[in-house]
């Protein structure tokens, strides 16, 4: 997505630690370069249903890892925004409202779930997936190059927690998005990231579930537009 007057706010905000680095930019004349310039004319329209669609000719995992870093980069950013309000103190475990709580593993350097604060928990998150970005064995860097017949399984596991961010600041922290008048920004990039994952089925129901109510509202609105 092309950087706004707003994007570059949030950058200004965001903490300078290798967790809230935003990916590389593309280079222009790759495909990865002009699947950018169709998202950003498609996101123009009014409809995202139609924006997150395949475009006509495209390879699917390639459509799925350009939005990919982007969610990542947009995700990066918006919590930038509240990581002031979001402290070991204010958030010590990582939650989404009374009912969700979620515990850190990565399969790798941590197997056993452990508890801890909401900063910490998405420190370690948003670190695991730039690491994911980063490994050209898993999101290629040059043309041609394979993916691995296991890439939409990663990319689910990488959506799935990046949804617990923006379930985390819905829940926690609207109320100071609200007062720093960003609540258009993130209503927006949210409905772009669900309707994506639906499109492609990338995020089970029971995983949504803490915002399941909101996410019903925004499904009731592209309806009617």
């Amino acid at each position: 997505m092309l950087l706004t007057v707003a994007t570059l706010f949030f950058c200004s905000r965001v903490r300078s630690s290798k967790t809230f680095k935003p990916k590389k930019k593309i280079p222009e004349g790759n495909n990865q370069f002009n699947l950018m310039k169709h998202a950003s004319v498609s996101l123009g329209s009014s409809n995202l249903r139609f924006a997150v669609r395949l475009p006509i000719g495209e390879n699917i995992n390639e459509w799925v890892a350009f939005n990919t870093v982007d969610f990542f980069n947009q995700i990066t950013m918006l919590y930038g925004t509240v990581t002031e309000f979001c402290t070991e103190e204010s958030c010590s475990i990582m939650s989404a409202g009374p009912k969700y709580e979620y515990h850190w593993a990565d399969g790798l350097t941590v197997n056993k779930p452990i508890k801890c604060s909401a900063p910490k928990y998405i420190d370690y998150l948003m670190s695991w997936v730039q690491d994911q970005l980063d490994d050209d064995t898993l999101f290629p860097a040059r043309i041609g190059d394979p993916f691995p017949k296991n890439f939409l399984s990663i990319v689910k596991t990488i959506l799935k927690r990046l949804f617990r961010v923006y379930a985390h600041v819905y829940h926690t922290h609207f109320d100071s998005v609200v007062r720093l008048s960003e609540e258009a920004h993130i209503n927006t990039s949210f409905k772009h990231f669900i309707c994506f994952v639906q499109e492609f089925k990338l995020i089970d129901e029971i995983e949504l579930a803490p915002l399941q109510d909101f996410i019903d509202k925004l499904a009731g609105y592209e309806t009617k537009i």
